[in-house]
């Protein structure tokens, strides 16, 4: 029997009947666009990330992009990010007219390595962006410590980690702001794009609020030169109805991680390392191994599905060709190495079993 990578028609079955009632709602409301959906659901993800404040918006992209924005990082400034992420990350840099400066990862996490930071800091440098990468909180702790030490800014990129937390608090509400992604296969997935920021910072919520919609609070008048990057009202009526169980379903994905973790012991592959004091939500399950191409010819054969994230890493996209970049050796080793193997709340022990047996196979 196959395993898909992820099915998403069986995550969303859970919520069926909340999700048509939600939808349902909004269609009656006659209200289609910033309004009491989108609202209620602000209030719900801010108290469920432990922040003051979340911002609705368009997707996770235009939610990293506008925080950048909004603090005045602009052009000939630098931010410090992964040299290991999606490529969302660098180019919300790339939007604000700043320029991104890739920091290598930690091999053992594959997240922004704390112990690099210092030495790429400049005195354009404004701002680090660390990424929760697969679901693990990044290293905060030394993170912030760099930062407050030179007076910058922290961005999270939380859009993999809804509901982790870091020494016992949420993703979200760690560092100056943090941008969110509610894309479908996210652990708290919409039915299409949509994307969110929490944030303690009042004023720059304040300042979001108006960068997302025009520049305007007032309909014709527009205090800054925004955009239109809206939370959709049907998007968060589906969020509204999934967000009560994804403290569960980040329980269940502990569970399946677990048992890869159990399962996948002994053979010649790197496992994923959690940094103390994190708790991660498992977005992903990803192993390294220099003989990825004989594993995924194993599982594709299985009918087990597999993907690879990310097999092309940021500085050596076309977008970012025009640059000149240090040497990354690390980002470009894991390029050639990771693979993403099937999880998802419904997942099984029996399924856990059946994957790590043909890599045990593959591997033999």
């Amino acid at each position: 029997m196959a395993i898909p990578f992820l099915d998403l028609k069986r995550v969303n079955a859970a919520h069926d009947e909340a999700i048509r009632a939600g939808i349902a709602r909004v269609i009656d409301s006659g209200w289609y666009v910033l309004g009491e959906e989108v609202a209620a659901f602000e209030r719900e993800f801010a108290a469920y990330c432990e922040a003051r404040h979340c911002i609705g918006v368009a997707d996770g992209l235009d939610a990293l992009a506008l925080i950048l924005k909004a603090y005045g990082i602009t052009s000939g400034d630098e931010v410090l990010v992964p040299s290991n992420t999606f490529i969302a990350t660098w180019l919300a840099v790339s939007q604000a007219g700043a320029t991104p400066v890739p920091v290598e990862p930690d091999p053992r996490t594959h997240n922004i390595d704390p112990a690099r930071l210092e030495a790429a800091i400049t005195p354009r440098t404004r701002a680090i962006m660390p990424v929760h990468l697969y679901g693990q909180p990044a290293d905060m702790a030394p993170l912030l410590e760099v930062a407050r030490r030179h007076g910058l800014k922290v961005i999270e990129d939380a859009a993999q980690a809804h509901g982790a937390r870091y020494r016992g608090r949420r993703a979200g509400s760690l560092g100056d702001a943090a941008g969110f992604s509610f894309y479908p296969g996210k652990n708290l997935g919409a039915l299409g794009d949509g994307g969110a920021i929490t944030t303690n910072d009042d004023a720059l919520a304040a300042k979001l609020r108006l960068l997302r919609n025009y520049g305007s609070t007032v309909k014709y008048r527009h205090e800054l030169a925004g955009v239109n990057s809206r939370l959709d009202e049907m998007q968060a009526a589906v969020l509204r109805a999934k967000l009560p169980a994804l403290d569960a379903e980040n329980e269940a994905r502990r569970r399946v991680a677990a048992a890869y973790l159990e399962a996948l012991q002994g053979l010649p592959l790197r496992l994923p390392e959690v940094v103390e004091g994190a708790e991660p939500v498992w977005h992903l399950m990803v192993v390294a191994t220099d003989r990825r191409a004989a594993v995924q010819a194993a599982l594709t054969e299985a009918g087990i599905g597999h993907l690879v994230h990310y097999p092309i890493a940021c500085h050596q996209q076309q977008a970012y060709a025009g640059h000149s970049w240090p040497p990354l050796p690390i980002a470009e080793a894991l390029q050639h190495q990771v693979l993403s193997l099937p999880i998802a709340p419904y997942m099984t022990g029996e399924d856990v079993r059946r994957v790590a047996g043909v890599i045990r196979k593959a591997l033999a």
